[in-house]
């Protein structure tokens, strides 16, 4: 079980196998545990395999149903069969390609042999006992891995920065500090399949002549946590990690280090900060990692993604991994798709797919009718495109030339409700929080910036608060010490740069036209539809509505404090919204 399919329910359904096939002495049944498939929309999930029969996938598995799926299991008739769905042929699979993904889901993520099984260690095994690490690096190189962090730094390029300096330690750093409101592609990773980053950080540090990897974790994922510490025990038990692996002479360990949960950490020299147990805090560059890292010796960086491709790059060699993807980013992204979406979950595509077929062929599209009007990618450090955007591919170079980014991959879909200036306002009041304040445009620009945006939601804001906006948005944007105050305005500058002509309407209009600003709405009762049925005044928390039994009702709008509670509550469409 992955964190998701707990969050949905699931221990008591494992709970329920367990004993059903205790009680039923049933001896040669497996209840197997997994991480995350992948189809959130979906859990909790049961997979049956049985010998010489097809796969039967059961969705949205209650203790209930759990107990059904014993009684077919054991060919009993079942008062009420659970649903069965084929989910790897359904739509949301059939435009993927799963590499890093590629055993989430599939694998006890808690035993290394179902790791060995599915290829696991043998990239490993080929890099040491075939390679030298200058090898390694070039194969690296070949097969043109970008760091799927965000900024798509090419990860041989990386490697090969440290592997020339001389030290008596190098260390491998997994940045697994994902913070990005929305984005769970790591944790799923960490969850799903531990040991395809531990063999990638043992690659890395072969390649560059590194001992020693920390993985830096945030403590809020401690289902992540505690695999990656089985894992490591099971991998050094197997002579995987520690001394003389695989009788070639190479030396390797790993540590986890918990984060607090700053989303500043997730900045490499803020990382390396918190790990020496310092306040995370980012520092001017250069110097680089890869000359003065960790304790000042030669680090290289990766993020958990870009390390869970690695192994099977190496075991397959760099043009596997170029058949797939685009000329400038081959291979893969994962993307953890969310907001107004049918199908919410993880999603991984060969780079070059277009947002339209994320959206739409694998995600379903907005649920209810609703027309689609934006997608976030990137995360707080991202920005909103729009439906102009939807054939956009999907590739480092072409986000960042329509205004948004890559990023870790978080990528949320908006509708038709959703208003652009409240969500500039909800990413930046994010970076607020999360700015470490050790550099002014970020400290106080990001705050600055943020009381506009409050101000002109809640209808006050003038044409000249507007242009002190996106000004100090550029001014912050060009002048922050790192990456979380260099890329902050994204929100701001995309939603003006597509969407401005809904800060006028709040502006100018004073309306807000998704209808969603508080401050600017009115509840209004049409008389025509209302029955009088006084539910709405009795709902209203502050005796705003006046009127009898069978005759319409009317808001004060005085005494209103727009709570909305009359809107919800009225089944006959009377109460509008405007």
């Amino acid at each position: 079980m992955a964190t998701c399919g707990i969050s949905a329910g699931a221990k008591p359904v494992l709970d329920t196998l367990v004993k059903e096939t205790e009680d039923n002495n049933l001896n040669n049944v497996k209840v197997v545990q997994t991480g995350c498939i992948g189809m959130c929309t979906y859990e909790p999930i049961v997979e049956v395999y049985v010998p010489d029969k097809e796969k039967v996938t059961y969705t949205h598995v209650t203790p209930d149903k759990a107990k059904y799926i014993i009684d077919e299991l054991m060919e009993k008739e079942a008062e009420n069969t659970a649903e069965k769905t084929s989910l790897m042929d359904s739509e949301f699979y059939k435009k993927q390609k799963r590499v890093a993904l590629r055993n989430c889901g599939i694998i006890n993520p808690e035993n290394i042999y179902e790791y060995i099984a599915k290829d696991g260690y043998m990239g490993l095994g080929k890099a040491l006992t075939e390679m030298t690490p200058s090898e390694v690096i070039t194969l690296m190189k070949n097969g043109g891995l970008r760091g799927r962090g965000g900024a798509g730094f090419p990860t041989g390029v990386k490697w090969s920065f440290a592997a020339p300096n001389k030290a008596d330690q190098k260390y491998i750093i997994c940045n697994a500090d994902e913070g990005d409101p929305g984005a769970f592609m790591d944790r799923s990773v960490l969850e799903g399949d531990p040991h395809a980053v531990l063999e990638a950080m043992a690659i890395a540090g072969y390649a560059i002549g590194a001992t020693k990897g920390f993985i830096y974790v945030r403590a809020e994922y401690p289902v992540a946590v505690k695999r990656l510490e089985i894992a490591i025990s099971q991998a050094r038990e197997l002579g995987l990690l520690g001394k003389n692996i695989f009788e070639s002479g190479f030396d390797f360990d790993i540590e986890t280090r918990l984060g607090a949960g700053a989303f500043v950490c997730g900045e490499e020299t803020a990382l390396m900060q918190s790990i020496e147990g310092k306040r995370g805090m980012s520092r001017v560059k250069p110097p680089f990692p890869a000359n003065k890292g960790l304790w000042g010796k030669p680090s290289v960086i990766n993020n958990v993604e870009t390390l869970a491709n690695i192994p099977q790059i190496v075991y397959n060699g760099p043009e596997w991994f170029r058949s797939f993807g685009t000329e400038k980013s081959p291979g893969t992204k994962v993307f953890a798709l969310g907001g107004k979406i049918k199908n919410t979950g993880l999603v991984e595509v060969p780079m070059g797919t277009t947002l339209r077929e994320v959206i739409y062929d694998i995600g379903g599209g907005c649920p209810n009718g609703k027309e689609f009007k934006a997608v976030q990618t990137g995360g707080p450090s991202g920005g909103c495109l729009t439906k102009d955007h939807l054939d956009t591919p999907i590739e480092y170079e072409t986000l960042m030339a329509v205004g948004s980014m890559m990023g870790s991959g978080g990528m949320i879909v908006m509708d038709e409700d959703n208003c652009m200036v409240d969500i500039a306002r909800f990413f930046l009041e994010f970076t607020v929080d999360e700015s470490c304040g050790k550099c002014t445009p970020c400290r106080v620009g990001t705050k600055r910036m943020l009381s506009i945006l409050e101000k002109i939601t809640s209808g006050k804001g003038t044409m000249e608060d507007l242009e002190e906006l996106e000004s100090l948005a550029q001014s912050v944007k060009d002048s922050s010490l790192c990456g979380l105050g260099q890329t902050a305005p994204n929100p701001v500058l995309s939603t003006l740069r597509y969407f401005k002509d809904e800060y006028i309407a709040h502006v100018v209009d004073k309306k807000c036209p998704a209808k969603h600003c508080k401050a600017l709405l009115t509840f209004e009762i049409d008389k025509d539809k209302c029955t009088g049925c006084t539910l709405c005044s009795r709902k209203c928390p502050v005796n705003a509505i006046d009127g009898t039994v069978k005759n319409p009702h009317v808001i004060n709008q005085e005494l209103c404090i727009k709570c909305g509670n009359c809107y919800s509550v009225c089944r006959f469409g009377a109460v509008e919204k405007n």
